[in-house]
């Protein structure tokens, strides 16, 4: 039975349709994350769509003949203004359909620059005077798209599946891609070559998006609305970090991250398994998480999938395989870049792929390649996704044994969650179990050697206190001042109260004095983001890129009463030989 989740509450895409039929969307190209609540669902949402979805090139033969996937068009005709007609072909690459969840059986792809090359003479038939290829592609298959089609069939390529801005031009073909999550959009002008001849001239204009153009009033409203219920919950503080975690998407998908290490390790713990691979696209908050509160919005911002840990036995040389996979297509940033937890391993971007990984170790040993290990990993992993076909389990066609199953495996998010509550000292779920705090201390014990914790501040301190340090004319003072560039952004630093917390006399009154919560969330929360933007700019100027100051721990005084603070580390477990690291 389907389930309207608009109206229940529980948003598995229904809260989006709204605000893409708001901003008057022509056309849209289906992507993997279209589809991440399955095929029917999507089908359902996309009737409600005011503007048609489209993929020329995978074709659904259950559906009939011809009929894309998920009952997409192949192509849409558009009329401008003018009266200029524009035709659209919606393309994806191979390696997009390895990426997605469930599919139905017997897809058949077919090549994007046959497809191109077969139907865009069929909208110029039809009157196109431009024809475009909206993509899911990443950049490299896009350019392949380019150089592939017999001149004059595109005249642009405007793609997606990256999270980045780049526009080139090959083979007279204009490639633009406009950026992720409404931070960038382009502005486009198209000009009849004025020899007369065929083709376009275009002029394209970058557009970011920033604090000073004015709110939409009748999409903010829709966003209130959509996140009223929503929004108490996901401000309160779960944790407290006093390092940097660093989740962008330029750290994670190419080398070794104090975040990849904090959450890698945690899973590996939690399930007493060897090693840990985590595919870098799980992590998707794509931005520098700066010392201070970790709200519940951050952890399900940046871990919001909702397939399950698992772990499995797999033999030595299945995990060099994975790695092998992870690191292939490097330096994409592909979402199959391996995050990692009890394993060290270089590899050498200038040797082909599948055999650029080298001295892979294993619980602090040389891989056998025949031995069997407990690696810990993503259910998605298991079933072959995004390329990790030798993690395959029996279930799915595989040689791996599954030992915590996909019903049995708790979420990243729940995982991060039972962590920070296990470093409170105030305030405990009503139901955490001695054995459940049994278990988290263990956790604690080997963490914490890898990535250590400060102490809470003595009671008494003011718990919104932040380190203000003083400008000096030394090195050091860079990294001193980064907590004062943050302390201005305070927000509500109480305590996350989860489902079945509850507060006994005793805890009541040890809070009692402390002071009053700010409930100025959207006030709070505009500062903060600005406080980040500071930040950012200053850590440009100043030329740090990233480690080891990324990981540079703050001063004593910052920190909280109610929880200890976690410092995230980089150690080496990934090198990348003969490239940057």
């Amino acid at each position: 039975m389907r389930v309207d989740s608009a109206d229940d509450g529980d948003f598995t895409g229904s809260h989006m349709v709204p605000l893409l039929n708001a901003t008057r969307i022509d056309a849209a190209c289906l992507g993997n994350h279209d589809l991440d609540f399955g095929m029917e669902q999507f089908e359902y949402l996309a009737k409600k769509c005011t503007f048609p979805w489209l993929v020329a090139n995978v074709l659904d033969p259950a559906l009939g003949e011809g009929v894309p996937l998920g009952n997409c068009k192949r192509t849409v005709m558009l009329t401008a203004s003018n009266g200029i007609k524009i035709g659209l072909i919606g393309l994806v690459e191979r390696e997009w359909l390895a990426t997605l969840n469930s599919l139905p059986p017997n897809l058949k792809y077919l090549s994007a620059s046959a497809t191109a090359a077969e139907l865009a003479p069929q909208l110029r038939e039809q009157g196109a005077e431009i024809v475009i290829a909206v993509s899911h592609q990443r950049q490299p298959n896009d350019e392949k798209l380019a150089h592939n089609v017999p001149e004059g069939t595109l005249d642009l390529i405007l793609g997606g599946h990256d999270h980045t801005y780049n526009h080139c031009i090959i083979n007279n073909i204009h490639l633009l891609r406009s950026g992720t999550d409404f931070k960038q959009l382009s502005y486009l002008e198209g000009r009849r070559n004025p020899d007369g001849g065929k083709g376009w001239d275009f002029d394209i204009t970058r557009r970011d998006v920033v604090a000073s153009i004015a709110e939409d009033q009748p999409t903010l409203e829709t966003v209130t609305k959509i996140t009223s219920a929503l929004k108490a919950k996901m401000e309160k503080p779960i944790g407290w970090i006093s390092a940097p975690l660093d989740a962008r998407f330029t750290t994670v998908r190419l080398k070794e991250s104090n975040m990849g290490n904090f959450v890698c390790d945690l899973m590996k713990l939690h399930y007493d398994a060897e090693c840990c691979i985590m595919a870098a696209g799980t992590v998707r908050g794509d931005q520098v998480y700066p010392p201070g509160v970790l709200k519940v919005k951050d952890i399900m911002n940046c871990f919001p999938f909702e397939d399950p840990c698992v772990v499995i036995e797999c033999s030595g040389q299945a995990i060099v395989d994975a790695l092998e996979n992870g690191v292939s297509t490097y330096p994409a940033l592909e979402g199959r870049f391996p995050q990692v937890s009890g394993i060290r391993f270089a590899f050498d971007p200038s040797k082909p792929a599948g055999s650029r990984c080298c001295e892979v170790e294993i619980a602090g040993a040389p891989v056998d390649l025949e031995r069997q290990y407990r690696l810990c990993t993503r259910e998605y992993m298991v079933r072959g996704k995004d390329g990790f076909t030798s993690l395959l389990i029996e279930e799915h066609g595989g040689v791996a044994k599954s030992i915590v199953d996909e019903e049995n495996g708790l979420l990243i998010s729940i995982i991060l969650r039972q962590y920070f509550m296990s470093l409170k000292v105030l305030g405990r779920w009503k139901n955490w179990s001695s054995q459940l705090g049994q278990h988290w201390g263990g956790v604690q014990d080997d963490l914490h050697n890898v990535h250590p914790v400060r102490e809470p501040k003595q009671p008494g301190s003011p718990i919104n206190e932040r380190n203000t340090a003083t400008t000096q004319s030394t090195d050091e003072s860079k990294t001193n001042a980064l907590p004062s560039l943050v302390g201005k952004a305070q927000v509500s630093t109480e305590p996350a109260d989860d489902d079945g917390a509850s507060e006994s006399e005793d805890e009541s009154t040890a809070r009692s004095d402390l002071p009053a919560v700010p409930k100025e969330h959207s006030e709070a929360e505009r500062k903060l983001v600005l406080a980040r933007k500071v930040m950012r700019k200053w850590w440009r100027a100043t030329g740090l890129k990233g480690h080891p100051a990324m990981c540079e721990e703050v001063g004593d005084d910052f920190g909280v009463s109610w929880t200890k603070g976690v410092a995230p580390r980089v150690e080496g477990r990934i090198r990348c030989l003969g490239g940057e690291e």
